[in-house]
Protein backbone atom coordinates (compact mmCIF):
# COMPACT_ATOMS: atom_id res chain seq x y z
CA UNK A 1 0.00 0.00 0.00
CA UNK A 2 2.80 2.49 1.03
CA UNK A 3 4.45 2.74 -2.80
CA UNK A 4 1.19 3.77 -4.53
CA UNK A 5 0.19 6.92 -5.38
CA UNK A 6 -1.67 8.33 -3.28
CA UNK A 7 -3.68 11.78 -3.62
CA UNK A 8 -2.93 14.67 -1.60
CA UNK A 9 -4.89 16.47 0.15
CA UNK A 10 -3.89 20.49 1.60
CA UNK A 11 -5.17 21.70 4.13
CA UNK A 12 -6.80 25.12 4.13
CA UNK A 13 -9.04 25.57 7.02
CA UNK A 14 -8.19 27.20 10.18
CA UNK A 15 -7.46 24.83 13.42
CA UNK A 16 -10.02 24.16 15.76
CA UNK A 17 -9.78 25.18 19.49
CA UNK A 18 -12.13 23.85 21.53
CA UNK A 19 -14.26 26.02 23.91
CA UNK A 20 -12.69 24.22 27.16
CA UNK A 21 -11.05 25.92 30.23
CA UNK A 22 -7.16 26.15 30.17
CA UNK A 23 -6.67 23.27 32.99
CA UNK A 24 -4.48 20.51 31.91
CA UNK A 25 -4.41 17.47 33.83
CA UNK A 26 -2.04 15.12 34.05
CA UNK A 27 -2.65 11.45 32.85
CA UNK A 28 -2.86 8.92 36.18
CA UNK A 29 1.05 7.88 36.25
CA UNK A 30 1.00 4.38 37.68
CA UNK A 31 -1.85 3.20 35.21
CA UNK A 32 -1.20 5.87 32.09
CA UNK A 33 -5.39 6.21 31.88
CA UNK A 34 -7.43 8.88 32.71
CA UNK A 35 -11.44 10.00 32.96
CA UNK A 36 -14.62 7.83 34.36
CA UNK A 37 -14.11 4.21 35.42
CA UNK A 38 -16.79 3.50 34.26
CA UNK A 39 -16.80 5.37 30.90
CA UNK A 40 -15.85 3.42 27.49
CA UNK A 41 -12.00 2.66 27.24
CA UNK A 42 -10.03 4.55 24.49
CA UNK A 43 -7.09 3.76 23.68
CA UNK A 44 -5.20 6.76 21.91
CA UNK A 45 -2.34 5.24 20.01
CA UNK A 46 0.12 8.78 18.89
CA UNK A 47 3.03 8.28 15.92
CA UNK A 48 5.04 10.63 14.79
CA UNK A 49 6.34 14.43 16.40
CA UNK A 50 5.77 16.39 19.46
CA UNK A 51 2.95 18.39 17.40
CA UNK A 52 0.92 15.43 16.92
CA UNK A 53 1.80 14.77 21.06
CA UNK A 54 -0.16 17.84 21.63
CA UNK A 55 -2.65 17.06 19.21
CA UNK A 56 -3.22 14.26 20.84
CA UNK A 57 -3.36 15.60 24.35
CA UNK A 58 -6.24 18.05 22.89
CA UNK A 59 -8.23 14.60 21.89
CA UNK A 60 -7.78 12.81 24.92
CA UNK A 61 -9.48 15.96 26.76
CA UNK A 62 -12.25 15.98 25.26
CA UNK A 63 -12.60 12.52 25.20
CA UNK A 64 -12.34 12.76 29.15
CA UNK A 65 -14.61 15.33 29.06
CA UNK A 66 -17.54 13.44 27.01
CA UNK A 67 -17.00 10.58 29.51
CA UNK A 68 -14.58 8.20 28.00
CA UNK A 69 -12.08 6.55 30.52
CA UNK A 70 -8.63 7.29 28.43
CA UNK A 71 -6.41 3.91 29.03
CA UNK A 72 -2.73 3.20 27.44
CA UNK A 73 -4.06 -0.33 27.79
CA UNK A 74 -4.87 -1.21 23.87
CA UNK A 75 -6.03 -4.83 24.30
CA UNK A 76 -8.02 -3.86 27.02
CA UNK A 77 -9.70 -0.74 25.05
CA UNK A 78 -13.48 -0.64 23.32
CA UNK A 79 -12.02 1.63 20.47
CA UNK A 80 -8.51 2.23 19.75
CA UNK A 81 -7.50 5.35 17.77
CA UNK A 82 -4.58 6.05 16.15
CA UNK A 83 -2.74 9.21 15.54
CA UNK A 84 -0.79 8.30 12.15
CA UNK A 85 2.02 10.33 10.88
CA UNK A 86 2.86 11.00 7.29
CA UNK A 87 5.97 13.06 7.24
CA UNK A 88 8.63 10.40 5.22
CA UNK A 89 7.91 6.36 4.27
CA UNK A 90 8.98 4.64 7.40
CA UNK A 91 6.31 6.89 9.54
CA UNK A 92 3.84 6.11 6.70
CA UNK A 93 4.63 2.69 7.34
CA UNK A 94 5.03 2.45 10.89
CA UNK A 95 1.16 4.25 10.80
CA UNK A 96 -0.39 1.58 8.69
CA UNK A 97 1.11 -1.30 10.54
CA UNK A 98 -0.11 0.38 13.78
CA UNK A 99 -3.86 0.41 12.36
CA UNK A 100 -3.87 -2.98 11.14
CA UNK A 101 -3.00 -4.63 14.23
CA UNK A 102 -6.07 -2.79 16.06
CA UNK A 103 -8.09 -4.06 13.39
CA UNK A 104 -7.01 -7.60 14.35
CA UNK A 105 -8.09 -6.64 17.68
CA UNK A 106 -11.29 -5.95 16.43
CA UNK A 107 -11.24 -8.83 14.48
CA UNK A 108 -10.69 -11.01 17.60
CA UNK A 109 -13.44 -9.31 19.26
CA UNK A 110 -11.67 -7.52 22.21
CA UNK A 111 -12.01 -4.11 20.34
CA UNK A 112 -15.47 -2.26 18.99
CA UNK A 113 -14.26 0.25 16.70
CA UNK A 114 -10.97 1.29 15.11
CA UNK A 115 -10.49 5.21 14.20
CA UNK A 116 -7.28 6.40 11.88
CA UNK A 117 -6.60 10.34 12.54
CA UNK A 118 -4.31 12.70 11.43
CA UNK A 119 -1.47 13.98 8.83
CA UNK A 120 -1.59 10.62 6.90
CA UNK A 121 -5.06 10.20 7.06
CA UNK A 122 -5.48 14.09 5.78
CA UNK A 123 -3.46 13.15 2.68
CA UNK A 124 -4.66 9.75 1.69
CA UNK A 125 -8.09 9.18 3.52
CA UNK A 126 -10.14 8.14 0.25
CA UNK A 127 -6.88 5.28 -0.37
CA UNK A 128 -6.86 4.26 3.04
CA UNK A 129 -10.68 4.08 3.44
CA UNK A 130 -10.98 1.86 0.41
CA UNK A 131 -7.48 0.04 1.56
CA UNK A 132 -8.33 -1.04 4.88
CA UNK A 133 -12.35 -1.21 5.29
CA UNK A 134 -12.21 -3.04 8.71
CA UNK A 135 -11.58 0.89 9.98
CA UNK A 136 -14.62 2.43 10.79
CA UNK A 137 -13.88 6.24 10.69
CA UNK A 138 -11.04 8.44 8.99
CA UNK A 139 -10.72 11.74 10.05
CA UNK A 140 -8.20 14.19 8.83
CA UNK A 141 -6.69 17.20 11.22
CA UNK A 142 -9.51 18.95 9.68
CA UNK A 143 -11.95 16.88 10.75
CA UNK A 144 -11.04 16.33 14.25
CA UNK A 145 -13.91 18.83 15.29
CA UNK A 146 -16.22 16.29 14.85
CA UNK A 147 -14.66 13.63 16.75
CA UNK A 148 -16.91 13.56 19.24
CA UNK A 149 -19.98 13.60 17.44
CA UNK A 150 -19.33 11.03 15.65
CA UNK A 151 -18.15 8.71 18.46
CA UNK A 152 -21.29 9.39 19.88
CA UNK A 153 -23.56 8.73 16.57
CA UNK A 154 -21.81 5.35 17.24
CA UNK A 155 -23.19 4.74 20.94
CA UNK A 156 -18.90 4.36 21.62
CA UNK A 157 -19.94 7.72 23.82
CA UNK A 158 -22.34 8.24 26.53
CA UNK A 159 -25.08 10.68 25.54
CA UNK A 160 -24.55 14.40 26.20
CA UNK A 161 -26.91 14.55 28.26
CA UNK A 162 -25.40 11.99 30.77
CA UNK A 163 -22.29 13.59 30.84
CA UNK A 164 -20.86 16.18 33.73
CA UNK A 165 -20.97 19.64 32.63
CA UNK A 166 -18.53 20.12 35.06
CA UNK A 167 -15.44 21.98 33.17
CA UNK A 168 -13.47 20.13 30.94
CA UNK A 169 -9.86 20.00 30.74
CA UNK A 170 -7.48 21.32 27.47
CA UNK A 171 -5.54 18.39 27.21
CA UNK A 172 -4.43 15.48 29.16
CA UNK A 173 -0.66 15.28 29.48
CA UNK A 174 0.71 12.03 28.38
CA UNK A 175 4.26 12.50 28.34
CA UNK A 176 6.78 10.11 30.54
CA UNK A 177 7.53 12.93 33.30
CA UNK A 178 4.65 15.73 33.73
CA UNK A 179 7.20 18.14 34.96
CA UNK A 180 7.73 18.55 30.94
CA UNK A 181 5.39 19.19 27.97
CA UNK A 182 5.10 21.00 24.84
CA UNK A 183 3.55 24.34 23.58
CA UNK A 184 2.89 24.03 20.26
CA UNK A 185 2.14 27.83 19.29
CA UNK A 186 1.25 27.61 15.29
CA UNK A 187 -0.45 24.76 12.79
CA UNK A 188 0.98 24.76 9.11
CA UNK A 189 4.33 26.28 7.12
CA UNK A 190 4.48 28.90 4.65
CA UNK A 191 7.77 27.75 3.34
CA UNK A 192 7.61 25.72 -0.03
CA UNK A 193 11.30 23.35 0.85
CA UNK A 194 11.38 20.91 -1.90
CA UNK A 195 11.70 17.68 0.14
CA UNK A 196 8.65 18.30 2.36
CA UNK A 197 5.22 17.21 2.78
CA UNK A 198 4.04 19.47 6.10
CA UNK A 199 2.39 22.41 3.95
CA UNK A 200 0.49 19.62 2.24
CA UNK A 201 -0.74 17.87 5.40
CA UNK A 202 -0.92 20.96 7.81
CA UNK A 203 -1.90 23.82 5.80
CA UNK A 204 -0.21 27.31 5.69
CA UNK A 205 1.16 28.96 8.91
CA UNK A 206 -1.84 30.20 11.36
CA UNK A 207 -0.83 31.63 14.63
CA UNK A 208 -2.55 30.74 18.04
CA UNK A 209 -3.81 33.89 19.92
CA UNK A 210 -1.52 34.81 22.16
CA UNK A 211 -4.11 34.81 25.16
CA UNK A 212 -4.71 31.10 24.11
CA UNK A 213 -1.39 30.33 24.62
CA UNK A 214 -0.80 32.33 27.82
CA UNK A 215 -3.71 30.53 29.18
CA UNK A 216 -2.54 27.06 28.14
CA UNK A 217 0.54 27.40 29.82
CA UNK A 218 -0.84 28.69 32.72
CA UNK A 219 -2.88 25.32 32.60
CA UNK A 220 0.40 23.40 32.54
CA UNK A 221 2.47 25.27 35.14
CA UNK A 222 -0.70 24.41 37.67
CA UNK A 223 -0.42 20.54 36.44
CA UNK A 224 2.79 20.51 37.57
CA UNK A 225 5.34 21.57 34.45
CA UNK A 226 8.21 23.23 34.63
CA UNK A 227 9.91 22.87 31.63
CA UNK A 228 8.11 24.11 28.35
CA UNK A 229 9.36 23.17 24.64
CA UNK A 230 7.94 25.93 22.14
CA UNK A 231 7.03 24.45 19.04
CA UNK A 232 6.03 24.90 15.31
CA UNK A 233 7.12 24.48 12.21
CA UNK A 234 9.11 27.67 11.98
CA UNK A 235 8.79 29.08 15.29
CA UNK A 236 10.65 31.98 14.47
CA UNK A 237 7.31 32.79 12.60
CA UNK A 238 5.05 33.11 15.05
CA UNK A 239 2.06 36.39 14.35
CA UNK A 240 3.75 37.08 11.06
CA UNK A 241 -0.02 36.15 9.58
CA UNK A 242 -1.68 37.97 12.40
CA UNK A 243 0.58 40.89 11.52
CA UNK A 244 -0.89 40.57 7.79
CA UNK A 245 -4.00 42.13 9.26
CA UNK A 246 -3.37 43.99 12.32
CA UNK A 247 0.07 45.74 12.48
CA UNK A 248 -0.24 45.65 15.91
CA UNK A 249 -0.57 41.96 16.26
CA UNK A 250 2.19 40.28 18.76
CA UNK A 251 5.35 38.62 17.34
CA UNK A 252 7.48 35.75 18.46
CA UNK A 253 9.47 38.34 21.28
CA UNK A 254 5.57 39.64 22.54
CA UNK A 255 4.51 36.54 22.84
CA UNK A 256 8.00 34.98 25.08
CA UNK A 257 7.52 38.51 27.54
CA UNK A 258 4.01 37.46 27.89
CA UNK A 259 4.76 33.97 28.81
CA UNK A 260 7.66 34.80 31.03
CA UNK A 261 5.69 37.83 32.76
CA UNK A 262 2.33 35.77 33.06
CA UNK A 263 3.50 32.09 34.20
CA UNK A 264 5.33 30.41 36.50
CA UNK A 265 7.09 28.12 34.08
CA UNK A 266 10.94 27.27 35.21
CA UNK A 267 12.48 26.87 31.79
CA UNK A 268 11.14 27.15 28.79
CA UNK A 269 13.17 25.93 25.57
CA UNK A 270 12.89 27.26 22.29
CA UNK A 271 12.90 24.90 18.91
CA UNK A 272 12.75 24.84 15.10
CA UNK A 273 13.82 28.33 14.91
CA UNK A 274 15.33 28.89 11.76
CA UNK A 275 18.40 31.13 11.15
CA UNK A 276 16.70 33.59 8.35
CA UNK A 277 14.11 34.25 10.92
CA UNK A 278 16.14 34.48 13.86
CA UNK A 279 16.47 38.05 14.60
CA UNK A 280 18.35 40.61 16.68
CA UNK A 281 15.28 40.75 18.89
CA UNK A 282 15.33 37.19 19.22
CA UNK A 283 18.62 37.03 20.15
CA UNK A 284 18.76 39.45 22.88
CA UNK A 285 15.52 38.60 24.66
CA UNK A 286 17.31 34.85 24.94
CA UNK A 287 20.97 36.41 26.41
CA UNK A 288 18.40 38.26 28.70
CA UNK A 289 16.61 34.69 29.65
CA UNK A 290 14.26 36.06 32.24
CA UNK A 291 16.65 34.87 35.02
CA UNK A 292 15.39 33.58 38.41
CA UNK A 293 17.01 31.18 41.18
CA UNK A 294 17.05 28.15 38.48
CA UNK A 295 18.73 30.17 36.20
CA UNK A 296 17.20 31.57 32.56
CA UNK A 297 13.91 31.17 32.05
CA UNK A 298 14.51 31.13 28.41
CA UNK A 299 17.51 28.32 28.88
CA UNK A 300 20.16 28.96 26.56
CA UNK A 301 19.59 26.54 24.41
CA UNK A 302 18.19 26.79 20.69
CA UNK A 303 17.29 24.50 17.52
CA UNK A 304 18.19 26.03 14.54
CA UNK A 305 17.10 23.79 11.84
CA UNK A 306 19.14 24.11 8.55
CA UNK A 307 19.03 21.10 6.22
CA UNK A 308 21.90 21.15 4.43
CA UNK A 309 25.72 23.55 4.52
CA UNK A 310 25.84 23.92 0.40
CA UNK A 311 24.55 26.54 -1.41
CA UNK A 312 23.99 24.56 -4.37
CA UNK A 313 21.93 22.10 -2.05
CA UNK A 314 19.88 24.85 -0.03
CA UNK A 315 19.13 26.78 -2.93
CA UNK A 316 17.75 22.88 -5.15
CA UNK A 317 16.32 22.36 -1.61
CA UNK A 318 14.17 26.00 -1.76
CA UNK A 319 15.63 26.60 2.12
CA UNK A 320 15.13 30.29 3.27
CA UNK A 321 19.04 30.82 3.60
CA UNK A 322 22.11 30.12 2.56
CA UNK A 323 25.50 29.90 4.40
CA UNK A 324 26.15 33.60 4.90
CA UNK A 325 23.41 33.77 6.73
CA UNK A 326 23.74 31.00 9.19
CA UNK A 327 26.99 31.91 9.51
CA UNK A 328 26.11 35.55 10.79
CA UNK A 329 22.75 34.02 12.88
CA UNK A 330 25.11 31.80 14.60
CA UNK A 331 27.67 35.02 15.13
CA UNK A 332 25.03 37.07 16.52
CA UNK A 333 24.05 34.07 18.83
CA UNK A 334 27.09 33.08 20.34
CA UNK A 335 29.07 36.30 21.11
CA UNK A 336 25.34 37.77 22.80
CA UNK A 337 25.16 34.09 24.61
CA UNK A 338 28.23 32.46 25.56
CA UNK A 339 27.10 29.55 26.89
CA UNK A 340 24.56 28.86 24.36
CA UNK A 341 23.87 24.88 22.97
CA UNK A 342 23.17 24.89 19.40
CA UNK A 343 21.33 22.03 17.64
CA UNK A 344 20.57 21.58 14.20
CA UNK A 345 18.92 19.03 11.93
CA UNK A 346 20.93 17.97 8.48
CA UNK A 347 19.76 16.11 5.42
CA UNK A 348 21.97 13.78 3.48
CA UNK A 349 21.75 12.51 -0.14
CA UNK A 350 19.49 14.69 -1.45
CA UNK A 351 18.74 14.59 -5.47
CA UNK A 352 21.52 16.14 -6.91
CA UNK A 353 24.38 16.14 -3.78
CA UNK A 354 28.04 15.40 -5.25
CA UNK A 355 30.51 14.56 -3.05
CA UNK A 356 31.98 18.74 -3.16
CA UNK A 357 28.48 19.51 -1.62
CA UNK A 358 28.67 16.98 1.12
CA UNK A 359 32.28 18.05 2.20
CA UNK A 360 30.99 21.47 2.30
CA UNK A 361 28.17 20.47 4.48
CA UNK A 362 31.04 18.30 6.52
CA UNK A 363 33.03 22.02 6.72
CA UNK A 364 30.43 24.01 8.22
CA UNK A 365 29.45 21.63 10.95
CA UNK A 366 33.08 21.25 11.99
CA UNK A 367 33.68 25.16 11.91
CA UNK A 368 30.16 25.56 13.55
CA UNK A 369 30.93 22.99 16.49
CA UNK A 370 26.85 22.26 16.70
CA UNK A 371 26.51 20.81 20.36
CA UNK A 372 24.00 18.71 18.94
CA UNK A 373 22.85 17.40 15.16
CA UNK A 374 20.43 15.00 14.60
CA UNK A 375 21.03 14.08 10.89
CA UNK A 376 18.62 11.31 8.16
CA UNK A 377 19.23 10.08 5.04
CA UNK A 378 16.93 11.64 2.97
CA UNK A 379 13.77 10.21 2.12
CA UNK A 380 11.05 10.35 -1.42
CA UNK A 381 8.26 12.14 -0.27
CA UNK A 382 5.39 12.12 -3.02
CA UNK A 383 3.89 15.22 -3.71
CA UNK A 384 6.58 17.55 -3.27
CA UNK A 385 9.03 18.81 -5.51
CA UNK A 386 12.16 16.67 -4.79
CA UNK A 387 10.17 13.72 -5.60
CA UNK A 388 10.34 14.99 -9.24
CA UNK A 389 14.10 15.89 -9.55
CA UNK A 390 16.67 13.33 -10.81
CA UNK A 391 20.45 12.64 -10.22
CA UNK A 392 18.93 10.54 -7.24
CA UNK A 393 21.84 9.70 -4.65
CA UNK A 394 22.00 6.07 -4.47
CA UNK A 395 20.86 4.65 -0.58
CA UNK A 396 24.13 2.95 0.18
CA UNK A 397 26.22 6.21 -0.83
CA UNK A 398 23.32 8.26 1.37
CA UNK A 399 23.98 5.78 4.28
CA UNK A 400 27.57 6.51 3.93
CA UNK A 401 27.74 9.74 4.35
CA UNK A 402 25.49 9.79 7.28
CA UNK A 403 27.91 7.66 9.33
CA UNK A 404 31.05 9.82 8.06
CA UNK A 405 29.19 12.56 9.13
CA UNK A 406 27.90 11.35 12.64
CA UNK A 407 31.50 10.71 13.04
CA UNK A 408 32.74 14.36 12.45
CA UNK A 409 29.78 15.16 14.74
CA UNK A 410 30.43 12.26 17.78
CA UNK A 411 33.59 14.07 17.79
CA UNK A 412 32.64 17.43 18.32
CA UNK A 413 29.90 16.51 20.73
CA UNK A 414 32.73 14.09 22.92
CA UNK A 415 34.94 17.17 23.22
CA UNK A 416 32.34 19.71 24.05
CA UNK A 417 30.98 17.04 26.86
CA UNK A 418 34.72 16.72 28.00
CA UNK A 419 34.77 20.24 28.45
CA UNK A 420 31.95 20.44 31.13
CA UNK A 421 33.15 17.71 33.72
CA UNK A 422 34.09 20.10 36.54
CA UNK A 423 31.51 21.83 36.10
CA UNK A 424 28.32 21.99 38.66
CA UNK A 425 25.24 23.12 36.75
CA UNK A 426 21.41 23.07 37.09
CA UNK A 427 19.44 20.28 36.28
CA UNK A 428 15.62 19.04 36.13
CA UNK A 429 15.42 15.53 37.56
CA UNK A 430 13.30 13.35 34.81
CA UNK A 431 13.47 9.88 36.90
CA UNK A 432 14.94 8.53 40.32
CA UNK A 433 15.41 4.85 40.91
CA UNK A 434 17.38 2.04 42.81
CA UNK A 435 21.13 1.77 42.05
CA UNK A 436 21.65 -0.09 38.55
CA UNK A 437 24.24 -2.27 37.16
CA UNK A 438 26.33 0.67 36.16
CA UNK A 439 25.85 2.46 39.65
CA UNK A 440 23.16 4.93 38.36
CA UNK A 441 20.36 5.81 40.57
CA UNK A 442 18.64 8.54 38.55
CA UNK A 443 18.40 10.62 35.03
CA UNK A 444 18.70 14.13 34.51
CA UNK A 445 18.87 16.53 32.06
CA UNK A 446 20.87 19.89 32.40
CA UNK A 447 19.92 23.16 30.55
CA UNK A 448 21.77 22.18 27.32
CA UNK A 449 19.97 18.49 27.26
CA UNK A 450 16.47 18.95 25.89
CA UNK A 451 13.51 15.48 26.37
CA UNK A 452 13.73 13.01 23.44
CA UNK A 453 16.06 14.19 20.81
CA UNK A 454 19.72 14.72 23.01
CA UNK A 455 21.64 13.18 25.69
CA UNK A 456 21.26 13.06 29.41
CA UNK A 457 22.74 12.87 32.51
CA UNK A 458 23.28 10.24 34.51
CA UNK A 459 23.10 10.35 38.36
CA UNK A 460 25.35 8.58 40.72
CA UNK A 461 24.19 8.63 44.37
CA UNK A 462 24.75 12.22 46.08
CA UNK A 463 21.99 14.24 47.60
CA UNK A 464 18.63 13.24 47.39
CA UNK A 465 16.01 14.30 45.03
CA UNK A 466 12.59 13.06 43.42
CA UNK A 467 11.56 13.42 39.45
CA UNK A 468 10.70 17.23 38.51
CA UNK A 469 13.31 18.63 41.24
CA UNK A 470 15.79 21.32 39.60
CA UNK A 471 18.81 20.69 41.53
CA UNK A 472 22.71 21.25 41.24
CA UNK A 473 24.66 18.72 39.56
CA UNK A 474 28.72 17.93 39.38
CA UNK A 475 29.58 17.03 36.40
CA UNK A 476 32.00 13.91 36.57
CA UNK A 477 32.33 12.09 33.25
CA UNK A 478 31.32 12.55 30.02
CA UNK A 479 30.56 10.29 27.22
CA UNK A 480 29.97 10.88 23.36
CA UNK A 481 26.48 12.00 24.00
CA UNK A 482 25.48 11.91 27.49
CA UNK A 483 26.99 13.45 30.91
CA UNK A 484 27.70 11.32 34.24
CA UNK A 485 27.59 13.71 37.60
CA UNK A 486 25.91 14.05 40.68
CA UNK A 487 23.33 15.98 42.85
CA UNK A 488 25.06 18.36 45.42
CA UNK A 489 22.67 20.28 46.32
Amino acid sequence: MTSRQLPVFPVTSEPVRPDVSPHVLPMHRDLGEAGPADGPRIALVTLGCDKNTVDSERMMAALVGNGAHVSADVDAADVVIVNTCGFIEAAKEQSIETILAACDLKESGGVKAVVAVGCMVQRYKDELAAEIPEVDLFMGLTDLQGLVPELRSRELLPPEEAVSTMERPLRILSTEGVHTSFLKISEGCDHTCAFCAIPLMRGLHRSHPLEELVLEAQGLAASGVREINVISQDTTWYGRDLRRRDRAAPLLPDLLRALLDRTSIDWYRLFYMYPSGTTREIVDLIAEGGARTHGPRIVPYLDMPLQHGSDRILTAMRRPERRSTIRERVGWLREAIPDLTLRTTVIVGFPGETEEDFEELIALVEEMRFDRVGAFAYSVEEGTRAAEMENTVPESLARERLERLMDVQRSISYELNEDRIGQTVTAIVDSVFDEDEHGFVGVARTEAQAVDVDGVTHLVPGAATQPGEMVRVEIMEAEDYDLIGRVVE
